[in-house]
Parts: structure tokens; C-alpha cells; sequence
């Protein structure tokens, strides 16, 4: 397969996006499972491991909070802190 980088790289973001959304809906239609490199599996698991850990991450209600101080900084339209 010879894809020119070059001009990939060269393209405007919305047509790049465009290309992703291709290639996404593509490979959702492919009926059997694509093979996934190893590390994927490590860092799905790693992530597992670290949300088991009852002191990463946030409450529920720690979300809400910070959720809750964005949109009242929109409404004074400061959007700094996203």
C-alpha cells in the first residue's frame, strides 16, 4: 500500500476528520475482530488496576463540582479553564 504522507499531513483538520470517520466506520464493519498490539492489552489493564485503587479519581460528586465551576465560568464567558 503507498499512501503519501506528505500530502495527508498537508490536509485542512476537517478533511483529516473526515478521513478518521472513514476509516472508523470501515474498520466497524469488518465482522471479525481486528488483532490489537500487546501493548493495548497492558495499558487496558493498567488502567483497570488503577481504578480499583479507591484513591484515584474523583467522587461523583467532586465531577459534578468541577462541571458545575466550567459552566458558571461560561456564563461569565471565561472560558480559561477547559
Amino acid at each position: 500500500m503507498s499512501i503519501d504522507e506528505n500530502a495527508l499531513r498537508s490536509l485542512p483538520p476537517d478533511e483529516k476528520m473526515r478521513l478518521v470517520e472513514l476509516l472508523w466506520d470501515d474498520l466497524g464493519a469488518v465482522a471479525e475482530p481486528i488483532p490489537l498490539p500487546d501493548w493495548v492489552d497492558q495499558e487496558a489493564a493498567r488502567r483497570r488496576d488503577e481504578m480499583r485503587d479507591p484513591n484515584v479519581g474523583l467522587t461523583h460528586d467532586e465531577v459534578w463540582q468541577g462541571i458545575n465551576v466550567r459552566d458558571s465560568s461560561d456564563v461569565k464567558g471565561n472560558t480559561n479553564l477547559r
